[in-house]
């Protein structure tokens, strides 16, 4: 079997490097490694064990450890395993076979806890074509939900575009597509029915089987979106449509009229988005439609950044980003990013009319072949010779993700405050454009306790990430005035899955039914086994998201308030905000006076 991947070659010209890429062929990949590492391994049990996220680092970089780990493949072994650990009061948390969640969701608290980890409850169980439905284990990953349903006809209109998800994982933190049409983008809006296991009394044998179906709305809304603090979630049936086509284009034009065109651009095209670039001033617009199921075409997408890539070239593409942190060579950044957006945009972005090749836009075909990708994923272990780009076990990718939903009715605003910060720092969004700059996608309002409250649009940033938590980044203030100004300013909600502490600073305040859903989750859960610290924090229960200590506002753990929360000694300095007058931000001064 045979991938494309990204080729790319490191020229240092003093005192910038640049990276050029190109395509290659290169054969097999290395998918990502287990999250969960063991030291003592026998036939019935894993013991001593750590678990991490898919890029090997927590938010605030701790290791979290625990002291056993559970493999089951039935209902009834979940049901054992959450029994046992609820007669001894042990705190559980649900691993899942990717870790594809940025904070610390998957971290039992204290280090005598037990993870129940869903690698192997991954079945499909049945797919209703007369119904339209499919039903999978919680493990069951995102890909493996759309090509059974595409095998019976069927199609999930709307998912996130990356497909090494699990549904539970995903629907615990509200994972989403793009769209403001029907049901909108998020999976967990089309969620009919869950089954969990969650911690039971004596009378139960110390765990309960819970079937939530559509008669029950309450606690179904509850469970669409958990967070993983009501039980493990063991089976999930979906709503589906009939197998559609879609046909999309992707154009590219100035960003000067973005603020009154995005919600216009969402309301005409079922499945569009954007990717804003705006230290260039362009915005590409993707054209993403039904079209009649009778229209010619098997176009086929394989999203570029999700295929697998020489372990060698992501570690030069690394070298020459820390080298231009280093030399703060903003001009090389942008360089690199304007290279890479143009090579994405020559490229198609990985789709091709046929599967083989692109020759035109629109690429029209089936709605599974067109809506989410991950070839990285997708073959045999090469020894790390090639990798997903995020891969921890190789030098590659190491990011933040700042992913932030705004509302319609103040999105505008939002925008054209972003284009007055490029307007006085043009370089400073040049670090985004080498993660393919702002991702704009569109969300609905959802019933679910925990999903968006309103129609809005969710702004993803991807951005570079020293493996240094005291060594602060290039135009670090500008990037930070943003992420305060999407969450305060605008009153703007955070991705569950992603995103650094600060933006989940009192965020239980913004959801209307927070209080239906922590009495849920007591009568559940009564004594928090499946809660910790983080879920702790970010639902009110009790503590604070926010880290104090030296170095804290580099790395998204606090806001600072005083110098030292930055990198004085490296002439970073708390600051208002250059736009949004209420951010404070560790802002580079080359002068003395930063009083």
């Amino acid at each position: 079997m045979r991938r494309w991947s990204w080729r790319s070659y490191c020229v240092v010209s003093c005192p910038s490097s640049v990276v050029f890429m190109f395509l290659v062929l290169v054969s097999e990949c290395s998918p990502p490694g287990d999250p969960i590492k063991c030291v003592s391994v026998s036939p019935n049990k894993y013991a001593n064990c750590t678990i991490t996220n898919f890029y090997g680092s927590f938010p605030d970089r701790s290791i979290c450890r625990v002291a056993e780990v559970i493999y089951p493949t039935t209902e009834a072994e979940v049901m054992l395993a959450v029994a046992a650990a609820t007669r001894g009061l042990r705190k559980m948390k649900v691993g899942t076979r990717f870790s594809h969640s940025i904070p610390k969701l998957a971290c039992p608290e204290g280090e005598e806890g037990v993870v129940i980890s869903t690698k192997y409850l991954n079945r499909t169980v049945k797919v209703d074509v007369e119904g339209m439905s499919i039903s999978v284990e919680g493990g069951a990953t995102l890909r493996q939900i759309i090509e059974d349903a595409a095998t019976a006809g069927l199609a999930l209109p709307s998912t996130p575009y990356w497909w090494g998800l699990t549904i539970g994982g995903l629907l615990s933190t509200g994972a989403h597509g793009s769209s403001l049409w029907g049901k909108g983008s998020a999976v967990h809006d089309y969620v009919v029915a869950v089954q969990m296991v969650s911690p039971g009394g004596p009378e139960d044998g110390y765990a309960k089987q819970r079937t939530i179906l559509p008669d029950d709305q309450n606690h179904l809304n509850a469970a669409k979106v958990s967070l993983g603090v009501l039980g493990v979630i063991t089976q999930v049936t979906l709503k589906l449509q009939p197998m559609f086509k879609r046909s999309i284009t992707y154009l590219k034009r100035d960003d000067k009229d973005l603020g009154d065109e995005v919600i216009r651009f969402g309301k005409s095209y079922e499945f569009g988005d954007m990717s804003w670039y705006p230290s260039q001033r362009k915005v590409v617009y993707r054209i993403d439609t039904r079209v009649p199921s009778n229209t010619s075409g098997n176009g086929l997408y394989d999203f570029i950044p999700f295929r697998p890539t020489l372990s060698v070239e992501l570690a030069l593409l690394r070298a020459s980003e820390e080298e231009q942190e280093s030399r703060r060579d903003a001009a090389a950044k942008c360089l690199s990013g304007n290279l890479i957006t143009s090579t994405l945009s020559l490229l198609a972005y990985g789709l091709t009319n046929n599967g083989i090749t692109f020759l035109k836009y629109p690429v029209i075909g089936y709605n599974n072949r067109l809506q989410s990708s991950g070839s990285c994923l997708d073959s045999l272990n090469d020894f790390r010779i090639t990798a997903c780009p995020w891969d921890p076990s190789i030098k590659g990718e190491f990011f933040y993700e700042t992913s932030v939903s705004i509302e319609l009715t103040v999105v505008k605003s939002f925008i054209e405050d972003v284009q007055k910060l490029a307007e006085l720092e043009p370089m400073a969004f040049c670090g985004l454009e080498l993660y393919n700059g702002i991702l704009m996608r569109y969300v609905t309002a959802s019933t679910a306790y925990l999903g968006k409250q309103q129609d809005s649009v969710e702004f993803d940033l991807t951005y570079y990430r020293s493996k240094d938590p005291m060594s602060p980044r290039l135009f670090e203030d500008v990037i930070e005035e943003v992420e305060q100004m999407a969450v305060f300013k605008y009153g703007g909600i955070p991705h569950w899955g992603k995103n650094r502490n600060v933006a989940f600073h009192q965020v239980f305040h913004k959801y209307r039914n927070i209080e239906k859903f922590l009495k849920i989750m007591k009568e559940y859960d009564p004594h928090r086994l499946f809660s910790n610290e983080w879920t702790d924090q970010i639902l009110g229960v009790e503590g604070t998201v926010n880290i104090y200590k030296d170095g804290c506002a580099l790395e998204g753990l606090c806001i600072c308030s005083k110098h030292t929360h930055c990198a004085p000694s490296k002439g970073y300095f708390c600051r208002a905000g250059k736009i949004y007058k209420d951010a404070r931000v560790c802002s580079y001064l080359q002068s003395p006076n930063h009083t």
